[in-house]
């Protein structure tokens, strides 16, 4: 992790050149978070996940407001003042000579992140393209895939609705079809999701499209299990990795799927609106550009980045959030996240009227948890729980189920959710 803050420093260091008006990024955050890891490294990440000294060091790192109890985190999460300190240094440096700074300096620095979001994911920095979030390298794949009338693409009934726009519009245009799956919920048996896809397999299905996380219930799949029953039959698999990228402590690989996308501004807390995209290096060549490249045939990955002008300060704000990541530990961060989900919804379950649409076993699901209570609509829960105890949540209505997703961060303290718990059974008792 040291090694990491100085590539870092020494790259911002590269930056400040002719820029020396401005005074130098503060590594304070970083530094506090690594001095308390150190008092707690003997710990398991498990035990650690419960000590409330380290994690409120974590807190300290945060600018969330007083006024709300934010737990829907998993749209988008606030970033720690760190990240939010390089991004406005990233800024007035570009406006110090947008041109030179942006494309000569700022552009080329793209390169350092590139290489550490790889790291992160255990890939080739030839296999990952920045952009702005999941659903642009998500539709990347889906509208870049050579498909014909006729080829059918398999997902579920719970993917995220962009992707099913996009999906969608290739049935309009070019006559593919899209078979959807039911899956439980919630589902604690593995082998039955990778029974349900293989038996929606037909001879025309090319590829499948599934969640590592699944953004309205937080159920965990098994990704590798349908990637590798996929595969003995040629058919590609992409992952949404919206809700696992920084969550989840994994590498790609170890999921085996052919691309992979997430939003950076979720889990990780990077700067709102950056994305990464990871294409298998052999499917690079034949996968088509969202937007136009000068030669879209091309094996190099940068092809996926031909936007034109957009904000590199961004871009480069996902390196210090890296750091931030890794200085808290993956492992130790998923745990915290899990026993911040197992807090509050093993409070919750044994409340009457309460029911939950997410299991609690470490196996299918981490941070995020969906749950309902009898006779409440979820907008009308979401709304009562807002502007009577100022705790913001998600409401979902799916065909199948309905509830409140609760998403909390590492930011998120015990005390918040005790109130979150109260505010549940007082409701929930009428």
């Amino acid at each position: 992790m040291i090694s990491t803050r100085r590539d870092f420093i020494r790259h911002a260091a590269v930056l400040t050149a002719g820029a020396t008006a401005i005074p130098a990024l503060s590594f304070a955050d970083i530094d506090s978070i690594e001095d308390a890891s150190k008092k707690i490294e003997a710990l398991s990440p498990l035990d650690a996940a419960a000590e409330e000294d380290f994690w409120f060091t974590v807190q300290q790192a945060f600018t969330v407001s007083p006024n709300i109890i934010n737990l829907n985190n998993g749209g988008v999460s606030p970033q720690p003042k760190i990240v939010q300190d390089a991004l406005d240094r990233y800024n007035r440096i570009a406006n110090e000579g947008p041109a030179y700074y942006m494309w000569k300096v700022l552009g080329d620095a793209r390169e350092n992140v590139r290489r550490q979001l790889a790291e992160l994911g255990g890939v080739s920095p030839d296999e990952v393209a920045i952009n702005r979030n999941s659903s642009e390298g998500l539709e990347t794949v889906i509208l870049g895939l050579n498909l014909k009338e006729g080829d059918e693409v398999l997902t579920t009934t719970q993917d995220y609705p962009n992707m099913m726009s996009a999906l969608h519009q290739r049935e309009l245009r070019e006559k593919i079809k899209v078979v959807k799956i039911k899956i439980p919920v919630p589902c604690e048996d593995p082998q039955e999701i990778v029974k349900r896809f293989r038996e929606a397999i037909t001879p025309k299905t090319k590829a499948i499209l599934m969640c590592q996380v699944i953004n309205l219930t937080g159920q965990i799949l098994p990704v590798r299990g349908v990637a590798d029953m996929a595969h003995e039959k040629g058919i590609e698999v992409i992952c949404d990795g919206a809700h696992a990228f920084a969550h989840l402590d994994f590498k790609i690989p170890d999921l085996h799927c052919d691309y992979y996308a997430t939003s950076l501004h979720k889990w990780l807390s990077a700067p709102f609106g950056s994305g990464m995209l990871w294409v298998k290096k052999e499917k690079i060549k034949d996968l088509w550009t969202l937007l136009a490249d000068p030669n879209p045939q091309s094996e190099n990955i940068r092809k996926f980045e031909t936007l034109g002008t957009r904000s590199f300060p961004i871009e480069l704000g996902i390196g210090t959030a890296i750091n931030f990541h890794n200085g808290i530990g993956a492992k130790r961060k998923e745990e915290r996240l899990r026993y911040l989900k197992n807090y509050w919804a093993e409070k919750v379950v044994k409340i009457p009227k309460v029911k939950l649409n997410t299991s609690l076993k470490k196996e299918f699901s981490c941070a995020l948890c969906n749950f309902t209570i009898e006779g409440w609509e979820p907008a009308v829960l979401q709304e009562k729980l807002f502007n009577d105890y100022k705790i913001f949540t998600t409401p979902i209505t799916h065909d199948e189920f309905k509830g409140i997703r609760i998403t909390p961060h590492v930011y998120t303290t015990l005390n918040d959710l005790n109130y979150f718990v109260s505010a549940v059974e007082k409701i929930a008792k009428g």
